[in-house]
């Protein structure tokens, strides 16, 4: 089974924002290897590091998704 969200992913809304992982892990109080793997869906962030991404994305919350995850 395969989740698939619509909407822009973490990494997408990074880039959109014009960040590169080395600066935006700093803003979101997270290592830049715990946002790699938050972006390629290795592991799952909570719901207060989603809310910090969606502020210092400048993206709506509850719009950014994390990539589709295989069950």
């Amino acid at each position: 089974m395969t989740i698939e969200n619509p909407g822009i992913t973490l990494r997408a809304a990074r880039v959109n924002a014009g960040f590169k992982q080395d600066e935006a892990a700093p803003k979101l109080g997270v290592s830049v290897s715990t946002l790699q793997n938050y972006e390629k869906g290795k592991t799952i962030p909570n719901v207060r590091f989603m809310k910090k991404a969606s502020e210092v994305y400048h993206f709506p919350e509850g719009q950014i998704f994390l990539p589709a995850i295989t069950l």
